[in-house]
């Protein structure tokens, strides 16, 4: 369906949107799945209205870096497959992919969510370094909440796997019950605004009309560990404000789903 970008505009004027949603509601369903590929050592799908991102954990044994050589790494990666839009194209990772993969990426760095000194085996020699990978299934607008929400189950998800005592290799089809030491879990949630208003979870139209977004990473305790403004337009002081508040509470929203997901995977 092609539409008017005035169309979008004079209903935000309103505070209405094309589906009827209300402009702080995310499309439904929003759906969680875990622990969805055997080789990976932590895995998740999330699907956000249309929208649709895998997230899978691999870990590997590397020197660390010298700077920091009682330490472990971590890398995020995004791929825009071109089944999930007819916008990409395979090849290297473009300006869209590299930073969906950084705004994720600074959520998960700056919040120090990962304990990279209890990742260290040998100081200097070994350490465990963790890398995301983010693979867009479906993009139908908000990519950032949908691959955040993904990496942040896919880490809660993962589990070390086991090293052969006596060549040291890791055995990556056998996983121990030592889960990654996750001790944050920053939630990115991106505002929009358009037309003067702001937008939670925008629609690929509505992502093609706006005049700025902020996306804020928080912790379940409201932290903020990391804050991301894309976007021609300023934002002003007290859009700041509203912003921040709005996105603490899309995040209390959806980590609720994730709560409740893992609630449920306990019990299975």
């Amino acid at each position: 369906m092609i539409v008017n970008t005035n169309t979008i505009y004079d209903l935000a004027a309103q505070g209405k949107r094309l589906d009827g949603r209300s402009l702080t509601d995310y499309r439904t369903p929003v759906q969680i799945e875990t622990s969805i590929s055997w080789t990976a050592e932590g895995s998740a799908r999330v699907q956000i209205g249309s929208t649709i991102v895998m997230a899978g954990v691999k870990l590997s044994l590397e020197k660390p870096y010298n700077d920091t050589p009682n330490e472990g790494g971590i890398t995020i990666n995004a791929e825009l497959l071109p089944l999930s839009s007819s916008e990409y194209e395979s090849g290297p990772p473009g300006i869209k992919a590299i930073e969906l993969a950084r705004v994720v990426d600074r959520g998960i760095r700056e919040s120090k969510a990962i304990d990279l000194k209890k990742l260290c085996i040998a100081p200097g020699e070994k350490a465990w370094f963790v890398m995301v990978d983010l693979i867009t299934i479906n993009d139908a607008g908000n990519l950032y909440d949908v691959a955040g929400l993904a990496a942040l189950a896919a880490l809660k998800s993962a589990f070390f796997p086991k090293i052969d005592p006596e060549t040291g290799a890791i055995l990556y089809k056998e996983k121990t019950a030592v889960p990654l030491p996750l001790v944050k879990e920053p939630l990115p949630i991106t505002i929009y605004k358009i037309n003067g208003k702001l937008f939670v979870d925008p629609t690929k139209e509505e992502e093609e009309t706006y005049e700025a977004r902020l996306t804020v990473a928080s912790d379940p305790d409201g932290t903020l560990s990391a804050i991301q403004k894309g976007g021609d337009m300023p934002l002003t002081v007290d859009e700041i404000a509203q912003i921040i508040d709005l996105a603490l509470t899309k995040a209390a929203f959806l980590r609720g789903i994730l709560t409740t997901h893992y609630g449920k995977a306990l019990h299975h």
